[in-house]
C-alpha cells in the first residue's frame, strides 16, 4: 500500500525572506550572515577568555568571509563540475548562481589563518583549535540555509522524517541538509564544552583535529543518503564528497594522537 503524502513532512517554504522594490532577502543569505555574526561573537569570547587581543578579529573576520566564499566557489568549479567551468571560465566568479564546496571552503579558512599567523604571533595550530569551535556553527547555519533552498537534498525513503521538497517534486526524501545541520550543531557543542572544562590541559591541535574529524566523518556518512552532486561518477563506489573527506578525517586522527602523545610525554618530562 501506497503511503500518502500526509504521511511525510512536506517543505513548501518560499527562499525568499523579504521582498522589496525589486530587491529580495534570502534565508539563505540571512542564515550566511547569522552565521558571520554568531561566529564572530564566539571567536571574540574565544579570544577574550584566553587573555588574548581581540582587537584585530572584526578585521580578520572580513577576511575569512571572502576565503571561505572563494575558497568553496573554487572546490565547487574544479571538484563538482570541472568540464562546464573549463569552458566557462567567466562563470567561475558567480557564486551567487549556487555552487560552493565545503572541502574548498575549509581549505580557503585554512589558508587564511596561516597567513594571518605571520601577524599575530600566535601558532598556526592555536589559531585552528579556537577558530574551528565557531566554525561548526557557520556549518549548521549554512545547512540550514540548504535546507530553505531545498538543494542538496536526500535520496528517497519512506521514513516517517521524510521530506517532500515540493519545489523539486513529490517524492520522499531524507532530509540530507537537516542531518548534516545537526551533526554540525552537536560537534559545536561539543567542541565548546571540551574548551570551556580543558582549555588549559590540552595540546595545540587536538581540538581542531576532534574537529576535522567529526564534521567530516558526518559527511561521510550523511553523503549515503544524498542525491549526487558532481557532474562526474568517481571510479569508486564512494561519491565524490566522501573521497574528499577521507583525507580530512585523515588529518584530524593524526593531530589527535599527536596531541595525546605530548600530553602524555610531559609527566616524564616534567619528572626528570
Amino acid at each position: 500500500m501506497e503511503q500518502q503524502a500526509l504521511d511525510f513532512i512536506v517543505w513548501n517554504i518560499d527562499p525568499t525572506l523579504i521582498a522589496f522594490a525589486g530587491l529580495e532577502i534570502r534565508w539563505y543569505g540571512a542564515l550566511f550572515a547569522l552565521a558571520y555574526l554568531l561566529g564572530y561573537q564566539t571567536i571574540v569570547w574565544i579570544y577574550q577568555n584566553d587573555g588574548r587581543d581581540a582587537a584585530h578579529l572584526e578585521r580578520l573576520s572580513i577576511y575569512l568571509v571572502i576565503a571561505t566564499i572563494a575558497g568553496a566557489r573554487l572546490g565547487h568549479c574544479l571538484l563538482y563540475d570541472p568540464a562546464y567551468f573549463l569552458a566557462h571560465p567567466w562563470k567561475i566568479p558567480a557564486f551567487w548562481e549556487g555552487g560552493l564546496a565545503s572541502h574548498g571552503g575549509g581549505l580557503g579558512v585554512i589558508l587564511a589563518l596561516y597567513i594571518h599567523k605571520r601577524q599575530s604571533g600566535e601558532t598556526f595550530l592555536w589559531l585552528l583549535d579556537r577558530f574551528a569551535i565557531p566554525t561548526a556553527l557557520v556549518g549548521m547555519l549554512i545547512r540550514l540555509g540548504n535546507l530553505f533552498n531545498s538543494e542538496i537534498y536526500g535520496t528517497q525513503t519512506n521514513l516517517p522524517w521524510a521530506f517532500i521538497f515540493e519545489r523539486i517534486d513529490q517524492i520522499p526524501r531524507h532530509p540530507a541538509q537537516l542531518y548534516e545541520a545537526i551533526g554540525y550543531g552537536l560537534i559545536f557543542v561539543i567542541l565548546m564544552l571540551f574548551y570551556r572544562r580543558m582549555r588549559h590541559k590540552i595540546e595545540d591541535g587536538l581540538i581542531f583535529g576532534m574537529f576535522l574529524v567529526g564534521v567530516f566523518t558526518t559527511r561521510f556518512l550523511v553523503e549515503f543518503v544524498k542525491t549526487k552532486q558532481a557532474a562526474y561518477t568517481t571510479d569508486v563506489w564512494l561519491s565524490t564528497g566522501q573521497v574528499l573527506s577521507l583525507p580530512f578525517v585523515a588529518a584530524g586522527i593524526v593531530l589527535i594522537l599527536l596531541a595525546l602523545r605530548k600530553r602524555s610525554v610531559k609527566p616524564d618530562q616534567q619528572a626528570d
